[in-house]
C-alpha cells in the first residue's frame, strides 16, 4: 500500500489517494480465483478444475479483480489513515479510480474528528440541593409494597368500582365492523389504571358480574393510523370482579416483605434508601449542569456525519431493546403513530448533545494530559468481567486496551471537572467539596457521551 496523495478538501474533510501494487494485488487475485473457480463452467474441464489461463481466456483477465479489490481496500484504507494521522468519524466514500493486473488505485473521502476549543472547565459553579425525604414518600413506598403483596378476592354482592379488577370479554366495532386487535377474552382490567382507551374503564365501573353491555369510545389522535380519531363501540361482558385486599401495616407485614422484624425498622430502611436516591439524583443534576456549561463553551465545526451516526446508533439500540421484549420496530411505530423518519428525528437533540459532551471531555483529556495507567486498565477489565459475567482474558480479546483507555480517560475528565467545581445551593453542600463517588454514578455522564465512531 502506498499513500500517494493527501489533500484537505474542507474543514474536517480530507482526500486520500491510495495505490495497492502488484505484490499485494496478485496474491489477492489468486485467492479470489481459488475461492470462486467452482462458479465457472469451462467446457472440457470438470467443475472447479479449469486452469486460470483458460478461465481468463473465456471470461477476461479482470473477472476476479472486484473480489481482490474488496479484500484489500479496507486494510489499505486503514493503513493510509494511520499514515496520514487522521481520525475518521464516519465511513469513508471510496472510489476505485484504476485497476489492472498491476494493482489498483482508489480515492477515499474521509470525514475526521474536528478540532475544538472549550472554555473554563475548572472552578465552574453549579447548584446542588438535596431534598429531605418526606413522611408521605415513605408512606407511598409502603403502600406500593402492600399492593405488591395484596390478595385478590372475588366479590359478587356489588357492582365494580374504581380500584377493582374486572375480568372481561370484549369485542370492538367501527361502523358495525369488527376490527383487528379489538377482541379479548378473560382480560384482567384494573379499573382506573388507564390501561385501556380513555373512557373505557369509566364505563365498566357500576356494572356487576354477568352483565353484558356496550361501551362507546373515541380512539385518541396519537393512536396508530388505522384507528386514530375514530369512534368505536365495544360489546363487553363482566365475568368476575376482584377486589384488592391489602395486608395490615404492622410488624408481621415487615417480617413478610423484608429482613426486618419491626415496621419501624422497615420504615427507617426505606427512608435511608430514598434519601440515597435523592442524593444520587442531586449529584447527577449537579454533574449535568457542569457538563451543560462546558458544552456551552464548546467551539468548533462539528461534522453532521457525527450527529447522524449517533442518531443511527441510538435508534439501533432502542430497536434492540424492543426486540428483547418481543416487540418488532414496525409494530411499535404503528402503535405510536410514527414513521421511521419521524421517530429517528426524535433522537437528534439528544444525539447532538452527546456528541458535544464527548468532544468536550476528550479535549479536557488532551489539555490535561490524562493517561490511565496499566493498573487502571487491568482493574477495568476485572470490573467489566464481573459486570458481564465473563472471563478477563475473553474481554481482553474482544475489547482492545486502547478503547478501554479512552473510556477511562473520559471518566477521569469528568472526575476532574466535578472535583474542581464550586457547589452552590443547599446548606452543607455549599461548604463541602463534592465527595468522590462510586464508578456507577460518576460514569453516568461518560455513558451519556457515548463512543463516537
Amino acid at each position: 500500500m502506498t499513500l500517494t496523495s493527501q489533500k484537505k478538501l474542507e474543514t474536517n474533510k480530507y482526500e486520500l489517494i491510495v495505490a495497492v501494487g502488484a505484490d499485494e494485488f496478485g496474491p489477492a487475485v489468486d485467492r479470489a480465483f481459488r475461492k470462486n473457480i467452482r462458479r465457472f463452467n469451462v467446457p472440457g474441464f470438470r467443475k472447479g478444475k479449469a486452469p486460470k489461463s483458460v478461465v481468463y481466456k473465456m471470461y477476461g483477465e479482470g473477472v476476479f479483480y472486484e473480489d481482490a479489490v474488496n479484500e484489500l481496500y479496507p486494510r489499505a484504507y486503514q493503513q493510509a489513515v494511520e499514515e496520514a494521522k487522521l481520525e475518521p468519524v464516519a465511513y469513508p466514500k471510496i472510489e476505485i479510480t484504476q485497476v489492472d493486473g498491476n494493482g489498483f488505485t482508489f480515492r477515499a473521502e474521509v470525514v475526521c474528528k474536528p478540532e475544538v476549543e472549550i472554555g473554563e472547565y475548572k472552578g465552574i459553579k453549579a447548584e446542588k440541593s438535596v431534598k429531605t425525604v418526606e413522611d408521605s414518600e415513605v408512606d407511598e413506598e409502603l403502600d406500593r409494597r402492600r399492593r405488591r403483596n395484596a390478595r385478590m378476592l372475588t366479590v359478587s354482592d356489588r357492582p365494580a368500582k374504581e380500584g377493582d379488577t374486572a375480568v372481561i370479554d370484549y369485542e370492538g366495532f367501527i361502523d358495525g365492523e369488527a376490527f383487528e386487535g379489538g377482541k379479548g377474552e378473560g382480560h384482567h382490567l384494573r379499573l382506573g389504571s388507564g390501561q385501556f382507551i380513555p373512557g373505557f374503564e369509566d364505563q365498566v365501573v357500576g356494572h356487576s358480574t354477568g352483565e353484558e353491555f356496550e361501551i362507546n369510545v373515541t380512539f385518541p389522535e396519537q393512536y396508530h393510523e388505522e384507528l386514530r380519531g375514530k369512534d368505536a363501540t365495544f360489546k363487553v361482558k363482566v365475568n368476575a370482579i376482584e377486589e384488592e385486599q391489602l395486608p395490615d401495616l404492622d410488624d408481621e407485614f415487615a417480617k413478610d416483605v423484608s429482613e426486618f422484624d419491626t415496621l419501624d425498622a422497615l420504615k427507617a430502611d426505606i427512608r435511608e434508601k430514598l434519601q440515597a436516591q435523592k442524593e444520587s439524583a442531586a449529584q447527577d443534576d449537579f454533574e449535568n449542569a457542569l457538563v451543560d456549561q462546558i458544552i456551552a463553551g464548546l467551539k468548533g465545526e462539528i461534522p453532521t456525519e457525527m450527529y447522524d451516526n449517533k442518531v443511527d446508533e441510538m435508534m439501533h439500540d432502542y430497536e434492540v431493546r424492543l426486540q428483547s421484549q418481543g416487540i418488532p420496530m414496525e409494530m411499535y411505530l404503528q402503535y405510536m403513530g410514527q414513521t421511521a423518519e419521524t421517530f429517528k428525528e426524535s433522537f437528534r437533540a439528544s444525539a447532538e448533545r452527546q456528541v458535544k459532551i464527548r468532544l468536550a471531555l476528550e479535549k479536557i483529556v488532551e489539555l490535561e494530559g490524562i493517561e490511565p495507567t496499566e493498573e487502571d486498565v487491568g482493574a477495568e477489565y476485572v470490573r467489566l468481567a464481573e459486570q458481564y459475567k465473563s472471563e478477563v482474558e475473553k474481554l481482553k480479546s474482544a475489547v482492545p486496551a486502547e478503547d478501554v483507555k479512552k473510556e477511562l480517560a473520559v471518566q477521569k475528565a469528568i472526575d476532574l471537572v466535578r472535583d474542581n467545581a464550586v457547589v452552590t445551593g443547599g446548606e452543607a453542600e455549599a461548604e463541602e467539596k463534592p465527595k468522590k463517588r462510586t464508578r456507577r454514578t460518576t460514569k453516568k455522564a461518560a455513558e451519556e457521551s457515548g463512543e463516537q465512531k
